[in-house]
């Protein structure tokens, strides 16, 4: 195990270049499956989560190969093999194997997935459509089994605006028989970028990225090449880190529609943001004035950021007020943050940001990814050494992040953990 060390106070400058989507990639690789001949992803990024979904793959007869930043799937000789336990417990998107595994096999059984612990998260909208489907699925011993004769198009209403169960459907519903509409769908850009690999393989839909998806089933798909697109969530975080710790931060290989949201709230708190084709130049200030800010889905503020945006606020003169509406759980990283002299306080979905504070070093723990970019963004800020435990959960989702603040400038590093600071860590 290992412990992130940062030196706070240091002014940050420079370019950054984003990954690709960790949440198009969890949902991209699945896919895969339903394709008969090779799929190459461009652009996926190097992080845990697809490492993971790579060896589940090669669990179930598929050959997974890197190329730098290609990864070739060959799913040719894939089988219906169940996945009850194991690294299907590692992450949240392994129900993406579902959707895929009973389009193809029009069977499948998948462990109930794991990831970060932002309270309950339940699948009942993804079950709800591959019933409409025609699957019959039952949670025997701690797995879901899927199994069907055949799929046939449904229309199918989401109760919750939900991206997992809108692309899971997507997924299942690309080689069922007939006509899919899936209505009050949700909106986010990884649900198009899915929804073009789809398409790209054979896949007829029309409606990605607006609320009603309309999915005429095909009886095979083929292998194609798809370039992922860059990560939201991760040019939001150095949006986000830049006015917190920076001076001047060109943030390169974005796509600046997605982050209009937190572009806006950071504007409305006096951050100099300059937009271009495909980068965001932020320049930070220490005069900033606070905000409220309020989770919602796409193209609302997205729950991701949240986290990291408490952080700054800290910073900010005033109080500002966060609510989150879709995690209710996810404000784990405050007490973490109280170690570290940030004046907040918690009321059911509500967090309470009173600034400026002067954040102090101290030793802290990432209880999920986005509280561990959240901890990295206060420990930039803070004076004096922090230290970040539960390095894992940043690692399932943010590529190279050491290497692309220490470009920043940014001094901050990894040490192996004592056996006396395991067991503190493990007993915390």
């Amino acid at each position: 195990m290992e412990k992130l060390l940062i030196e706070g106070g240091i002014p940050l400058r420079g370019t950054v270049r984003i990954s690709g989507a960790k949440n198009s990639a969890v949902a991209l690789i699945p896919a895969t499956i339903l394709a008969e001949t090779p799929v190459t992803i461009g652009g996926i990024p190097n992080i845990s989560d697809v490492g993971v979904l790579g060896d589940l793959l090669e669990e179930i007869g598929g050959v997974v190969t890197f190329n730098g930043q290609d990864m070739t799937v060959d799913p040719s000789k894939m089988i219906d093999m169940p996945l009850p336990n194991g690294k299907v417990k590692k992450l949240r998107a392994s129900y993406y194997l579902m959707g895929a595994m009973l389009g193809r096999f029009k069977k499948a059984v998948i462990g109930l997935p794991g990831g970060c612990h932002l309270g309950p998260r339940p699948i009942d909208q993804h079950i709800k459509g591959f019933e409409a489907l025609g699957a019959q699925v039952t949670n025997e011993q701690g797995a879901i089994y899927l199994r069907a004769d055949e799929l046939r198009g449904a229309r199918i209403y989401l109760d919750v605006v939900s991206v997992g169960a809108t692309i899971n459907i997507m997924l299942a519903a690309v080689r069922a028989k007939g006509r899919t509409i899936i209505e009050n769908a949700a909106k986010e850009p990884e649900i198009i970028d899915v929804a073009t690999l789809l398409t790209s393989m054979g896949a007829r839909i029309k409606g990605a990225g607006t609320d009603v998806i309309r999915i005429d089933g095909v009886d095979s798909l083929k292998g194609c090449y798809h370039s992922i697109i860059p990560d939201r969530i991760e040019a939001g975080t150095f949006m986000i880190l830049a006015a917190a710790a920076g001076e001047r931060i060109v943030i390169d290989n974005v796509i600046p529609q997605h982050l209009e949201s937190v572009t806006a709230k950071l504007r409305e708190m006096g951050v100099q943001i300059e937009t271009l084709d495909d980068q965001m130049i932020v320049t930070g200030g220490n005069d900033l004035k606070t905000v409220d800010i309020k989770t919602l889905v796409y193209p609302g503020f997205a729950t991701d950021l949240q986290q990291p945006f408490t952080s700054l606020l800290t910073k900010a003169n005033g109080t500002g007020v966060v609510t989150d509406t879709i995690y209710g759980a996810r404000f784990k990283h405050i007490d973490e943050l109280r170690r570290m002299n940030a004046n907040i306080k918690v009321e059911g979905r509500t967090a309470i940001v009173n600034g400026p504070v002067a954040l102090q070093g101290a030793k802290v723990k990432a209880s999920d990814l986005r509280a561990g970019a959240a901890l990295v963004i206060a420990g930039l800020m803070a004076h004096g050494i922090t230290e970040v435990t539960g390095l894992e959960h940043i690692d399932r989702g943010y590529e190279d992040l050491e290497n692309k603040l220490r470009g920043l400038g940014a001094r901050i590093w990894r040490e192996k953990l004592t056996e006396q600071e395991i067991e503190q860590v493990q007993n915390s």
